[in-house]
């Protein structure tokens, strides 16, 4: 028998006093992907609260080359670079030193640009793309599955692992980690490749458990010991997993109080049977999609909807979007905006070009989260940590260049109704008087949409969703 929910977890109802309208609606479309225009917020709140989360959710479990070949990244389009290991070992064979050691430094700048393209490639998606909730669960696994395409790692592994990361999206939780295991990137990123029997390497053993399924204090550092042991002569070719038995230490093994010869794939079944780990995941992923978890009963409540669903995502993920919690005032417009979120959400409800991938990667940099480059294993501390002294300005000036890429119309009519229509369409929330008062007289002595436009991504209001 199912377990009983937490009532903030019990399904949202719409009423009299409490109606599903074009704030909630936007508030599902900014939480549930990068923010809706207008038209989309009218379909939402037309399907209402259950139905809207169904449309989200029509995405299918698979990469985006599998869903359109033309909608990749082209990176064979860019000189000198190998899109696979074996290309750049072809391209090495009968070279001396010199020449490759040349090879190499162009290897570097093609990957960097290859890099730049596959990032560029990934905003475009999230603002244009048809899938934004799949894109939005993409980008969380990219800060909880953290590899850095930092120290010029391999723009091909990188783009694998982003397909890997939006194949399993909304998937089953246990295949997930028991695919990223096995992934180029990550096996390179947390050095498991020189993880051997005589000399195991405990980075990826040890993220696995503080970072990926239990968080920290959950485990001991003989545990990680002995899932190093585990995971030893777990490698890769190239773009393929392979398994180097003789690097491998076939020995017996004590985790968690279990005794056996156990594996890798062994060690994340122990690992998933706990129920530590059922309440991490889905207590993380409740605070990224509505608010912090501070209540005891409602993390216990959250884990059990994920372990009676065996790790499905789909479920949890259901009931967070549909539950009184979320469309709850603590979880309504009290989100710092992510720069990505910021960036695109923008672009989306501007109905603006992208700008190029070099224009947008130095501010996405100087406001704390560019794609594929998170700033360590831990990945983005989100929150509160968007905004200090060094990002607010250039999160306001951002928003303020972007507003200024867009066509605005002189709009005639009721000033009061173009005003209260912008609003409705950018903050997406009821906005002060006085505030409101600041863009009509903008309005009124400017005749400037543009103007008046950039006031309003200017707001600190417009920082939250």
């Amino acid at each position: 028998m199912a377990s009983r929910l937490h009532q903030l977890l019990q399904p949202y109802q719409p009423n009299e006093s409490d109606p599903f309208d074009r704030v909630k609606a936007a508030h599902l479309l900014n939480r549930a992907g990068f923010g809706g225009t207008s038209a989309e917020i009218d379909q939402v709140v037309k399907l209402g609260p259950a139905d809207a989360v169904d449309w989200l959710f029509d995405f299918p479990d698979a990469s985006a080359d599998e869903q359109s070949q033309t909608d990749v990244p082209d990176l064979s389009a860019i000189e000198d670079y190998p899109e696979t290991f074996r290309e750049l070992r072809d391209m090495m064979q009968g070279k001396n030193e010199e020449e490759r050691r040349m090879l190499q430094m162009q290897f570097q700048q093609a990957n960097r640009e290859a890099l730049l393209a596959t990032g560029s490639w990934w905003v475009k998606r999230m603002a244009y793309g048809p899938h934004p909730l799949q894109e939005k669960l993409t980008l969380f696994w990219h800060g909880h599955f953290t590899t850095s395409a930092k120290d010029e790692r391999s723009a091909s592994l990188m783009w694998n692992q982003n397909e890997l990361l939006r194949r399993n999206a909304a998937k089953n939780f246990s295949q997930f980690v028991h695919a990223v295991a096995r992934d180029p990137a990550m096996l390179d990123y947390l050095n498991n490749q020189q993880n051997r029997k005589e000399k195991p390497n405990e980075n990826f053993a040890r993220e696995l458990m503080e970072l990926f399924t239990l968080g920290i204090g959950n485990y001991t550092e003989q545990d990680i010991k002995e899932a190093a042991r585990a995971f030893t002569g777990w490698s890769h070719e190239g773009d393929d997993f392979v398994f180097r038995k003789g690097a491998h230490d076939f020995g017996s093994k004590t985790f968690f109080g279990k005794k056996g010869n156990f594996d890798g794939g062994d060690v994340i079944d122990i690992i998933l049977a706990t129920p530590t780990c059922s309440r991490y995941i889905a207590t993380k992923m409740f605070s990224f999609f509505a608010y912090d978890v501070n209540d005891e009963a409602l993390g216990a409540s959250l884990a059990n909807v994920l372990r009676e669903s065996k790790y499905d995502i789909r479920p949890l993920l259901r009931t967070i979007f549909t539950s009184k919690a979320f469309y709850s005032p603590a979880c309504v417009g009290a989100q710092i905006k992510s720069p990505v979120q910021l960036v695109v959400g923008t672009v989306r409800m501007l109905n603006l070009p992208m700008p190029p991938a070099m224009v947008l990667h130095r501010p996405l940099e100087q406001m704390g989260q560019v794609p594929l480059l998170p700033p360590n294993v831990k990945g983005w501390p989100g929150g509160r940590t968007w905004i200090n002294t060094s990002t607010l300005f250039v999160r306001y000036n951002t928003a303020v260049a972007l507003a200024g890429r867009g066509e605005f119309p002189r709009e005639s009519g009721d000033a009061d109704a173009v005003v209260d229509r912008w609003v409705s369409r950018l903050i997406q929330r009821p906005l002060g008087s006085d505030k409101r008062q600041v863009l009509l007289e903008s309005l009124q002595s400017e005749g400037s949409t543009r103007g008046m436009v950039q006031l309003i991504v200017s707001m600190p209001e417009y920082q939250l969703c």
